[in-house]
């Protein structure tokens, strides 16, 4: 048996060994914290943390709208104090603004021309040009067109060319009705029309008569070929996925037999001329702005999911990779 004193002794020595083995883990855990792995850790956190603020001006294609609107919706739920304005001026009105320093991003339907780069270099504009999803220009007729079962290039190009000589189906095969084709088309900002005019009509312009429509909202074209029997149009591929009920779809022959606009046909090219990728354009000096920035970064990292689900098809994977790196 121990004696008091014996017992007052182990009793100190226990509360000592507890103090020194308290202290040394507090030592442990401030070593394994320094001051500057704190502040690594720091400038490591996501930028989605920061909340940002402002306003982003926002331009250009019509087809390229649905994917940005998408994308602005979703970003608005976790940075709800960025005012993204989306306008669909066309992509060659679009451009315009952009190279007079009016908007931050401009989207495209095509590429930007030699005289836009002019246009936005006069001005000191310097941008970042990315790629970010395909679509396939796709023709339709309306949805009780029960003779059309497929266009070739020529067919096209007689239709909808200035130098195109059909104004009624039959012109364009004798077994067809003796009927007047209405076209609805984009317009000449359009880089939808751009890209038709060259991959079709040989850069040789669209036909001016009364027969003709233009809009730059694809809407007004989807509306106006549903509503004429014998109306045809053009516009991006998810405006008719969208409109199913309304529109039928046609083939076109490209040489290689009679092919549907499908995302399998677009991404492989199967599906030519008319398969395209689209663009956005991003002012630097703007993209310096933090609202654009964590806007740009997020569009980029979000956009192989929401253009898919918004009917247009995705980049490869590596592809997106690359032009994130131009950022």
């Amino acid at each position: 048996m121990f004696t008091k004193f014996q017992r007052k002794g182990l009793l100190t020595l226990a509360v000592l060994l507890v103090a020194f083995m308290t202290a040394c883990g507090n030592n442990n855990a401030n070593q394994s914290a320094s001051p500057s792995e704190e502040a690594s850790a720091s400038s490591e956190a996501p930028a989605s943390s920061e909340a940002l603020s402002g306003t982003i001006e926002i331009d250009g294609s019509s087809t390229v709208y649905p994917i940005m609107e998408a994308v602005v919706e979703e970003f608005g739920k976790e940075q709800p104090d960025v005012k993204p304005a989306v306008s669909t001026s066309g992509t060659g009105g679009g451009f315009k603004r952009f190279c007079n320093a009016e908007t931050a991003i401009s989207n495209a339907s095509r590429p930007i021309k030699d005289e836009e780069k002019a246009a936005c270099q006069e001005k000191g504009i310097e941008y970042n040009e990315l790629k970010i999803a395909f679509d396939g220009l796709s023709i339709v007729v309306n949805k009780d067109n029960d003779f059309i079962d497929h266009l070739t290039i020529a067919e096209l190009a007689k239709i909808f060319g200035n130098e195109g000589t059909a104004k009624t189906w039959k012109e364009v095969r004798p077994e067809w009705p003796d009927e007047k084709i209405l076209i609805f088309s984009p317009g000449a900002d359009s880089g939808t029309f751009d890209y038709f005019n060259e991959a079709i009509l040989d850069k040789k312009g669209l036909r001016t008569d009364d027969a003709v429509t233009l809009s730059e909202d694809d809407n007004t074209l989807v509306q106006g070929v549903a509503g004429s029997k014998n109306g045809i149009g053009f516009f991006g591929f998810a405006y008719y996925e969208e409109n199913t009920d309304k529109l039928k779809l046609v083939p076109v022959d490209g040489g290689s037999g009679a092919i549907a606009p499908s995302a399998e046909t677009i991404k492989d090219g199967t599906y030519a001329p008319l398969s395209r990728p689209l663009f956005i354009y991003v002012n630097k000096k703007e993209y310096e702005r933090a609202e654009v920035k964590g806007f740009v970064e997020y569009f980029m990292n979000n956009v192989p999911t929401l253009s898919a689900e918004v009917g247009y098809i995705p980049l490869p994977e590596e592809q997106y990779t690359a032009e994130k790196a131009k950022l």
